[in-house]
């Protein structure tokens, strides 16, 4: 169960936290980020009970490469996560290191669920790919996103309209729940 929840959990969180603190630009301008985040991810297995976990996850996305430092609920490092356009690499703590030129296939590889690794850095923002749905708040903002059978929801701090969003919640029918309560965003230079 471990394996799977520290992998999974690149994919999203929710916990108790304050509101990240305000970005200097609005959430449109953002390229380059890096965040803090809690995660509760629930996996449902076919005949069998969901196996639910949690954590923290550090990730960095910069210049279209993301490193994920994905830690217990206590902070100590579980999984690493490397991802490059040519390589992605995952690191558990007990030294194991696997490989693939791509980072959803490598996913499905490990934990028997295709995850959209890939995806993940412009769902964060509320940037989505084709096809896709996107429902929007009052502010102009994404409040739900639907693409390629996953659906994310989206809760923000406040209503400003270049707010970042502090919940993510990513889903796969019934068969995944990810759960992200953002405790800070930074946008990298």
């Amino acid at each position: 169960m471990l394996r799977v929840s520290a992998l999974l959990a690149c994919g999203v969180l929710a916990g108790c936290a304050g509101a990240p603190p305000a970005l200097l630009v609005g959430r449109d301008q953002v390229r380059d980020f890096a965040l803090e985040a809690r995660f509760v991810l629930r996996v449902s297995q076919p005949g069998g009970p969901p196996e639910s976990s949690g954590g923290r996850l550090a990730w960095e996305h910069k210049n279209d490469k993301d490193r994920i430092l994905i830690s217990n609920p206590l902070g100590v490092g579980m999984a690493e996560i490397d991802v490059s356009p040519a390589l992605s690499r995952l690191r558990t703590a007990d030294g194991q290191v696997r490989e693939s030129a791509d980072a959803d296939a490598l996913m499905e590889d490990v934990t028997g669920h295709r995850l959209p690794v890939s995806r993940l850095p412009g769902w964060l923002l509320g940037r989505a790919g084709t096809p896709s749905i996107v429902v929007r708040d009052n502010a102009g903002r994404p409040a739900r996103l639907s693409e390629d059978g996953w659906q994310i929801d989206y809760a923000y701090p406040d209503d400003m309209a270049g707010a970042l969003p502090v919940g993510v919640n990513l889903t796969r029918s019934r068969e995944i729940d990810l759960r992200l309560r953002i405790e800070e965003w930074r946008a990298i230079p």
